[in-house]
């Protein structure tokens, strides 16, 4: 054996069949790294599956919500066309309402005018009343100084039978005044010459002369089937006589007479006969 030989058996000895450590950590590191790589491909796998499913429960919803935003947009142009319908008839309404409003004032106007001009003429025909009625006060008055003065005219004479007689009247107006007092019944007469016998209240009476130059005339009663004659009396004067079952005084009192006729009346009590109405 040479010493070469020694030498190769030498080193052959000396050699190290395992890997070297540092070998085996790279491997382990690149293992570590393949299956760190294997796993986070994995998970982002899970994350894009994940993604991809919500992407489309989103697009779902999308889609849903724009049917529904496209649904509403009908429905709101629906209530848009609809309330244009509206407002379009309520306009017309207004409208309408506006010219009735308008017909209505021009018709108040007019109802307006035509209550001014009555009221303008019922002024007029009040004014005018007025007048009458100021100049019916003055006549009024007039009458009532007129009444008053024929009240002082009436007087109390001694009659032809020599009694004292109530108040006589001079006239027609005294006549009514005596009449409103009621005292006694009033009768008034025409008497023409040659008429022959005229009833006056129960009785009658003829006018037999006229004396208009002297206020004097003749004129025959006939009362309770006498006849008495009434010579040359005179104008005013009451004439006298007593008539009835009961008697009582009854005057005749001639205020006006012309050639041929006088006027005058009859007074008798108030309990005295009234005469029979001929139908």
């Amino acid at each position: 054996m040479s010493l070469y030989d020694d030498k190769e058996v030498t080193t052959q000895e000396y050699v190290d069949p395992k890997p070297p450590m540092w070998l085996v950590g790279v491997a382990v590191l690149a293992l570590l790294v393949a299956v760190g790589g294997l796993l986070w491909s994995l998970g982002l796998q899970n994350h894009l599956t994940a993604a991809e499913a919500k992407l489309a429960a989103s697009t779902q919803q999308n889609s849903a919500f724009s049917e529904k935003i496209d649904d509403t947009n009908e429905r709101m142009k629906a209530q848009g066309q609809a309330l244009a319908q509206s407002v379009g008839l309520t306009q017309k309404q207004l409208e309408d309402k506006s010219d009735q409003l308008v017909a209505a004032q021009r018709h108040a106007q007019a109802q307006t005018a035509r209550l001014a001009r009555e009221q303008k003429a019922t002024e007029q025909a009040v004014s005018s009343v007025k007048t009458d009625v100021g100049g019916v006060k003055t006549d009024v008055a007039s009458t009532q100084a007129d009444l008053a003065a024929t009240k002082t005219q009436l007087t109390r004479v001694m009659g032809d039978a020599g009694v004292m007689s109530g108040l006589i009247a001079t006239n027609h107006d005294q006549l009514e005044e005596l009449k409103h007092r009621g005292d006694r019944n009033y009768y008034e007469f025409t008497l023409h010459k040659g008429a022959g016998s005229q009833n006056v209240g129960t009785i009658k009476l003829a006018l037999k002369k006229v004396n208009e130059k002297h206020n004097k005339f003749t004129l025959t009663v006939s009362s309770d089937d006498k006849n008495i004659e009434k010579k040359d009396r005179t104008l005013d004067e009451p004439v006298q006589f007593y008539s009835g079952k009961s008697p009582a005084l009854f005057e005749i009192v001639v205020n006006n007479m012309s050639k041929n006729t006088v006027t005058g009346y009859l007074s008798t009590p108030k309990n005295a006969p009234a005469p029979i109405a001929v139908p």
